[in-house]
């Protein structure tokens, strides 16, 4: 059995994914909601991806975090660290599973604790967030979390071809950079 951190923030509680979180993973991936995140998908390719989630923390020894409030078990979202085979860099991203969640700083709190856990834990030296050129609310998060455009780097190649998209490289600034 894999174990992972629990990190906290004011509101919220990011722990390791588990089944319990399969139907609320399954139901925003079958929606238009998940179309900057290679959605949507059929129940079986959600469920799928669902076990890559949690088999990254076996493989890598991190992973994405469920979101929750603190005191609660219902998932809001997933948003941690990800560097699944053949991924170039180092990623932390974020979902939000439900609209009603979007505005409230959910996805910037909990990106703030997986960044500062990235770089002080896991000691990784550098951070990209990859996000779909359509999505401009992701970008405008990675902006105010202070991350910049890096045209210069690689974008993950698409699993299929029918999930070609055009993806924009966020890079996160170190905390012990010079501004």
């Amino acid at each position: 059995m894999t174990t992972a951190p629990r990190l906290t923030t004011d509101r919220l509680t990011l722990r390791m994914p588990h089944p319990g979180d399969a139907d609320a993973f399954m139901a925003f991936y079958g929606s238009d909601r998940a179309q900057y995140v290679g959605g949507p998908l059929s129940p079986r390719q959600a469920w799928h991806f669902f076990g890559s989630e949690i088999g990254h923390w076996s493989m890598r020894g991190f992973g994405m975090f469920t979101v929750t409030f603190h005191n609660e078990d219902a998932p809001l979202g997933l948003v941690g660290h990800w560097y699944p085979h053949g991924w170039p860099e180092r990623e932390v991203g974020w979902i939000l599973f439900d609209a009603e969640h979007e505005g409230k700083g959910i996805a910037a709190e909990a990106a703030h604790a997986c960044l500062d856990h990235a770089w002080t834990v896991l000691g990784w030296d550098t951070i990209v967030s990859y996000i779909d050129a359509g999505n401009s609310a992701s970008a405008r998060l990675a902006e105010r979390l202070g991350a910049t455009r890096d045209e210069a780097a690689a974008a993950p190649t698409p699993s299929t071809p029918d999930r070609a998209t055009d993806v924009m490289v966020y890079r996160h600034p170190h905390p012990g950079a010079s501004a």
